[in-house]
């Protein structure tokens, strides 16, 4: 099948487009508000942009309702490294995979999503925001820029905000012969829809040259 996406028209029930790009990783965002609450979100459009210095990205988006009255309805964790200068990555894995999903709703501006999620908090050691105690590893992280991409439909945006990693934990247990086994950790990936996966099974190829 062939469609155009602005378009829309692929004559299925669901946009396939997200379940074309997978596994995605999930960036769990911890970060805080201007009054110092805890604010906690996953993010499936996510990932490492560069290894030295180490940077990654989360991509949040604007509704389109905030639009309507002039202002931006940026989401928190977007708003708060603005703000603040600073996020958390905590890893999502398959054993905190229903405290994320909680950490996903919609809450309110200033509601704690460690806290309706039933999660606990480390304190970090280079930010401010608080880590996912639980966590299997960690990227503490200060905010560089956003950059703004143009949306396909009025009243919507979309951003992706960018930041450098300044200090990494590491669960030791998934330190094995001085590699890291991620398949202890078990991370999850998004797929398309509502679906998932874990990574537990890894295989390795050499490069040709």
């Amino acid at each position: 099948m062939f469609y155009e996406p602005d378009k829309r028209n692929h004559g299925l029930p669901h946009d396939p487009f997200k379940a074309l790009i997978v596994p995605r990783p999930i960036g769990w965002i911890s970060s805080l508000d201007r009054d110092g609450t805890p604010n906690l979100a996953p993010y499936s459009f996510f990932n490492g942009v560069s290894s030295d210095p180490p940077c990654v990205m989360f991509a949040p988006s604007v509704r389109p309702a905030g639009r309507a009255s002039g202002e931006r309805a940026l989401k928190d964790s977007h708003r708060n490294a603005e703000h603040s200068g600073e996020f958390v990555v905590n890893l999502a894995t398959f054993a905190q995979r229903e405290a994320m999903n909680v950490s996903s709703a919609g809450l309110p501006a200033g509601e704690n999503e460690f806290l309706a999620a039933g999660l606990e908090t480390l304190p970090s050691l280079m930010v401010k925001p608080p880590r996912v105690k639980g966590a299997r590893a960690h990227l503490e992280c200060v905010y560089l820029k956003t950059v703004e991409l143009p949306p396909s439909h009025r009243g919507a945006a979309n951003f992706i905000v960018i930041g450098r990693v300044v200090g990494i934990h590491i669960d030791d247990d998934l330190i094995v012969d001085g590699r890291v086994d991620i398949t202890r950790a078990r991370p999850i990936a998004r797929l398309g829809y509502m679906d998932y996966c874990v990574v537990d099974e890894v295989f390795a190829m050499d490069r040709p040259d």
